[in-house]
């Protein structure tokens, strides 16, 4: 298919014909479909712009676990709090990370307390935060997916000041879509995957999918036309009967990927068995800072050890949320209890929260 300029990718007339191409696909399928994405920015898209109204009945479009502050374990933002506490700290991360609840606080809520807890814009403030204080240890919170994960290493590789470590909660979303595919009861039909990661690993990671697994896969962008050109072009593969790896997001993603950055992340990290938030440990779902750059990894510099820490609080269903089983009004805390001004879960803190996306949209 060829995929059209951005000014086209914006018209509705093009909207207009997608749909219609879409509604005589489903037709010609004769069955009902449920596509899943894993990425809070296509939910945000799906849902800011309205276009599951625009589907006909017969498709369903799941949220997956697409939002890295969400998967974020509790644990790790226990470490974080813990290592805040002492007075020769200074810890840094992304603004959506500060507010998430963790065991028993949020790195906000320590901020408050008289902890020196700071927003940055990435993993190079932090560097410099560490250059101009000498005598503080400034800890870089690392969150995210293949995309933030190249800025860390890149730090972490051009010798950063001694006194830079980083704790590290990177994830991997093939490992993920892995342990989705393998959950039955979901049966997924096809997944729109999410273009700024692979604009760092390419295509070949989730070939697997479609060449193993027979589901087939889009990689797509973010404008509402992107997401409903790549929800027509896996109609086409089941139509077809074809299982195949796509790419919608051509204007940006190049099968073989950001090449410079993939040897970043696979000189500083290796892939390890890693725990999601609510959906456990996943087989090669999260990066550790190799033995090589152990001095920088806050994890053996300091050796905390977080006994005990609850990710999902009782009565919150982020940990079904995540895996599509529920969508956030059937939770009971939804709108009520749980708002972007008192989030319980993790999915109602970030902008690319499931949660807050429904609860700005959805209501």
């Amino acid at each position: 298919m060829d995929i059209p300029g951005i000014k086209i990718l914006r018209s509705k007339e093009f909207t207009d014909k997608i749909i219609k191409s879409i509604n005589r696909t489903v037709k010609e399928i004769k069955k009902p479909v449920k596509f899943m994405h894993v990425c809070g920015t296509h939910e945000h898209t799906l849902s800011k712009y309205g276009l599951r109204p625009l589907l006909p009945k017969e498709i369903e479009i799941l949220s997956g676990p697409g939002c890295p502050v969400c998967v974020c374990p509790a644990a790790d933002i226990d470490k974080a709090i813990e290592l805040g506490k002492r007075d020769d700290t200074i810890i840094t991360t992304f603004g959506d990370m500060i507010r998430v609840p963790a065991s028993n606080l949020s790195l906000a809520e320590l901020k408050a307390m008289g902890a020196d807890v700071r927003i940055v814009y990435g993993p190079h403030d932090a560097v410099e935060i560490a250059r101009e204080n000498p005598d503080k240890e400034v800890i870089f919170f690392a969150i995210g997916f293949e995309t933030t994960a190249p800025l860390v290493g890149y730090e972490i590789k051009s010798e950063p000041p001694s006194n830079f470590s980083v704790i590290c909660a990177h994830k991997l979303i093939p490992a993920a879509l892995e342990l989705l595919i393998s959950q039955s009861q979901l049966r997924i039909d096809g997944f729109i995957s999410p273009g700024h990661v692979s604009t760092i690993i390419g295509l070949k990671p989730f070939k697997i999918f479609s060449d193993a697994y027979k589901v087939p896969n889009v990689i797509a962008g973010f404008e509402p036309n992107d997401v409903l050109l790549g929800i027509l072009m896996l109609l086409q593969q089941i139509k077809n009967k074809k299982f195949e790896t796509l790419n919608e997001y051509s204007r940006v993603v190049k099968p073989e990927g950001n090449k410079i950055a993939q040897n970043v992340i696979s000189e500083v990290f290796e892939s390890v068995s890693s725990p999601w938030r609510g959906i456990g440990r996943i087989l090669d779902g999260g990066l550790a800072i190799r033995d090589k750059y152990e001095k920088f990894d806050a994890d053996k510099k300091f050796d905390i050890k977080i006994e005990k820490s609850q990710d999902i609080p009782p009565g919150c269903s982020c940990h079904l949320i995540m895996v599509g089983k529920l969508y956030p009004n059937e939770c009971e805390l939804f709108g009520e209890v749980c708002t972007p001004l008192n989030p319980i879960g993790p999915c109602m803190v970030s902008q690319e929260g499931t949660c807050a996306i429904f609860y700005n949209y959805h209501r």
